[in-house]
């Protein structure tokens, strides 16, 4: 084997890769806030997605012309980085259908993804995606539009497996106050905040379900937002947490300051991004073969996590030392 071969194709072999895409996914609902985060997009850089939201942003009554508002904006040139999708209408919403008809047919080029809210049971989620994938054959749109499925009712969780498993599925996020509204007061509302979204119980279990469920099928378990807007630290408290005692690899925001602090819970540790360079590049010298790297031994297994670790930090902009950069992703 070459040693020149890239990762992509020593490790994978045919098999799909884990996705690897931003680590926060920011939220907006009016066409003022969706302008606002593509221009913040544009300043920060290509490190976090946006959600524009047809399901809370738009007015009753005026369904059409948000989603039509949203396929403007996806079209215009202050989508430059071609990182925003949009959440659709609920299943027993009457606009679901009109929603995917309009971004689907309009935008379909261009979304990064459809996030689908609220189902209670699979098969909703299921037929869902079937509508996604007629209206883009329809139009003679040929890509996979990756869809992001909100786990938020009983239903969802205890499908969460199956969910998980559809086609064209990217994400599974954790809907936190829906789900919290689900259980009739059994969960108290301070559950919503931290401590408690971590620690109480069921919540705990619904959280590590739902990761599980994700990982298990190669798709990215997001968390819930953290409601304190201003407060950076407590955002980047809640993101560690997420990432390190449940293994969330993704989060939402719902304010422009808990951007950054997401990204920086979420991101790879550096001395593991200068281990993970220097592994690689001994492994590519080796044909991707065994190694040994400071007295423990390496292969495939480890390379695809290291590999993982390596594209994280592109995506978050860790720094790369220069030989690991210019041999993978130049």
């Amino acid at each position: 084997m070459s040693t020149s071969v890239h990762p992509n194709q020593a490790l994978f072999g045919g098999e799909k890769p884990f996705p690897v895409i931003p680590s926060c996914e920011h939220f907006a609902g009016s066409e003022k806030l969706i302008l606002k985060a593509l221009a913040l997009q544009d300043t920060l850089g290509p490190i976090f997605d946006i959600t524009c939201d047809c399901e809370d942003g738009a007015a009753a009554g005026q369904e059409r012309e948000h989603a039509e508002m949203i396929v403007r904006v996806l079209n215009s040139d202050a989508n430059k980085h071609r990182m925003a999708g949009a959440r659709i209408h609920d299943y027993t919403h009457a606009s679901w259908k009109q929603d995917v008809d309009i971004l689907v047919g309009g935008a379909g080029k261009m979304l990064a993804y459809i996030t689908i809210p609220k189902s209670t049971r699979a098969a909703q989620t299921a037929e869902m995606i079937a509508y996604i994938q007629k209206v883009a054959a329809a139009r003679g749109i040929s890509r996979e539009i990756p869809v992001h499925a909100l786990i938020e009712t009983h239903g969802a969780l205890h499908d969460a497996y199956e969910i998980a498993a559809l086609p064209w599925v990217q994400v599974l996020d954790f809907g936190l106050m829906d789900f919290v509204s689900g259980h009739h007061g059994a969960i108290p509302a301070t559950a919503m905040r931290s401590p408690g979204q971590f620690e109480h119980r069921l919540l705990a279990r619904a959280k590590a379900e739902v990761v599980a469920a994700a990982l298990a099928h190669g798709v990215v378990p997001a968390h819930n937002v953290t409601l304190d807007l201003k407060n950076a630290e407590t955002t980047f408290s809640d993101a560690s947490r997420a990432r390190n005692e449940f293994g969330f690899m993704r989060m939402w925001s719902i304010y422009p300051t808990q951007i950054q602090a997401i990204v920086d819970a979420m991101k790879p540790d550096y001395h593991e991004v200068t281990d993970a360079s220097n592994i690689l590049l001994a492994a590519q010298a080796a044909g991707w073969g065994p190694i040994q790297y400071d007295g423990e031994l390496h292969d495939r297994a480890t390379y695809r996590y290291f590999w993982e670790v390596l594209q994280k930090a592109k995506l978050t902009r860790v720094e790369i030392p220069a030989q690991a950069d210019a041999a993978f992703f130049s």
